[in-house]
């Protein structure tokens, strides 16, 4: 009998995944288009490589923990995740089988396209949030969250890939006791400190993405690995094409302090209050725009770089916008209602004004009320802050002034408050740092009979915040320039 020649014998994986061809090739491995005979579909299988020189304790420490993950990863289940269906050891190579998804990355759309506007972007936003939470709540950090790992399909929906499987570009090299994983770009400042990652993580790493999809370049990409990790420590990106609820959803989750990035729950709230896109701006409409074919080609592409400048006021501006867009978009009966926070930090919401748990308050922004906000004791005036206080009024916004305007109701206005107030309590620019756990927020919001005063109306959301243990405060918590 003639055997086979080697050059046209087709190689097998575990006498089932026949390879087909070549997909793509990272720093770490290699994808390959495969056949599974037992089912007869087409699957992708990713080949473990790690660089050359990673000593053999760290590899195999390496292999362990993706391993781990990918086994991890194959129990999710959520639309946006591409499922891992086999993981297999064989003649000394790893390989993790997954879901075959054709379809343009991010990376690829805006490369192509340039910016996507932002209503396109909360839409991704939501996918790739859910695809985190529900890989988090296994057990599962991705490590990795970039735009070259986000795919949009022909049917606007997103998938993120590479769960467990981090990869490495243009050293450093993988070690046991600094492991870097993950693009340089897109890690986390605490990660480059040397912490391990974990959820906070990704979600600055998904808040990175978006500002890369919605302003068309990275915010911290620059030359050399060394000059953008510095940039990712010492630097704050500037946005100059989002605003109002997604320019809040980004810079709240690009705060370099893990514990203050806004949560996943927070982030919903915000991304409520985004417009839905129509027309030639869906998500789906950009994908299939590029990529017609059903054979889409994932491929690795260098956006350009333009010139910006850190902008520390800016985070300031993202909240301050919260206020513009949740009148444009939600009054326009674009968005619901805003998921109320669940956060240990937050304290009493009350309503103020006429017939309000508060009937009078006369506290600005920056002043403080010398005794407590309690249902039913109206605040007729401030004190200084420099004096013993009970609570301090940390930020206030008009959210509208219309006399046509009808009052929007008092859940919304609470759910939507307090989703402000928590982003407000979380930035070091509002309150400080150090002060934080000790402090709990307040939300106050108007009565329809505070609102809609054609002489006195008012239409603000105020955040306060008082001791936790409700002792008095003796100086101010908002930094002072």
């Amino acid at each position: 009998m003639t055997q086979q020649p080697e050059a046209t014998r087709q190689r097998v994986i575990a006498g089932r995944y026949a390879i087909l061809e070549e997909i793509g090739r990272g720093g770490m491995g290699v994808v390959w288009l495969a056949e599974d005979r037992t089912i007869g579909r087409r699957v992708a299988i990713k080949e473990l490589h790690l660089p050359s020189g990673v000593p053999a304790e760290e590899r195999r420490v390496l292999e362990e923990r993706v391993l781990r993950e990918a086994r991890a990863a194959g129990r999710l289940n959520d639309p946006a995740v591409v499922t891992v269906f086999d993981v297999v050891q064989e003649s000394g190579a790893t390989y993790i089988v997954m879901e075959l998804i054709q379809a343009p990355t991010l990376s690829d759309i805006v490369a192509r396209q340039g910016p996507l506007p932002q209503e396109a972007v909360a839409r991704i936003a939501e996918q790739l949030l859910s695809a985190l939470e529900a890989a988090h709540a296994a057990g599962v950090v991705h490590r990795d969250v970039k735009p070259s790992n986000v795919m949009v399909q022909a049917n606007g929906r997103v998938k993120l890939t590479d769960f467990g499987i981090a990869q490495t570009t243009d050293d450093p090299r993988l070690t046991s006791s600094g492991v870097l994983l993950g693009s340089p770009t897109y890690l986390a400042p605490e990660v480059i400190h040397g912490q391990q990652a974990d959820a906070r993580s990704d979600l600055w790493a998904l808040g990175a993405s978006l500002y890369f999809a919605v302003e068309g370049s990275s915010a911290f990409e620059r030359p050399t690995t060394a000059a953008t990790m510095h940039a990712i420590v010492s630097e704050v990106p500037y946005l100059t094409r989002s605003h109002g609820p997604l320019a809040s959803v980004i810079m709240g989750l690009l705060n370099a302090t893990p514990q203050a990035r806004l949560s996943g729950q927070q982030v919903r709230g915000l991304l409520a209050q985004v417009g839905t896109p129509t027309g030639e701006q869906t998500v789906a409409h950009m994908a299939t725009a590029m990529y017609p074919s059903p054979h889409a080609t994932r491929f690795a592409t260098g956006p350009q770089r333009r010139k910006r400048k850190p902008l520390w006021p800016l985070l300031a501006v993202g909240v301050l916008l919260v206020a513009g867009a949740f009148a444009g978009g939600w009054f326009s009966g674009r968005a619901g209602l805003v998921e109320p926070v669940v956060d240990a930090a937050r304290g009493e919401t009350f309503t103020y004004g006429d017939g309000g748990d508060i009937p009078e308050l006369q506290v600005s922004t920056g002043s403080c009320g010398s005794s407590p906000l309690q249902r039913g004791r109206g605040i007729p005036s401030s004190v200084t802050c420099d004096e013993t206080h009970d609570f301090e009024m940390v930020y206030s916004t008009e959210l509208y002034q219309s006399e046509n305007l009808g009052y929007p109701g008092v859940d919304r206005l609470k759910a939507f408050g307090e989703s402000v107030c928590a982003v407000v309590f979380n930035d070091d620019a509002y309150v400080l740092e150090n002060q934080r756990r000790d402090l709990v927020y307040m939300t106050l919001v108007p009565t329809e009979a505070a609102w809609t005063d054609l002489e006195d109306g008012n239409q603000s959301v105020f955040c306060a915040v008082r001791d936790a243990d409700r002792a008095q405060l003796s100086e101010s918590v908002i930094p002072q320039d």
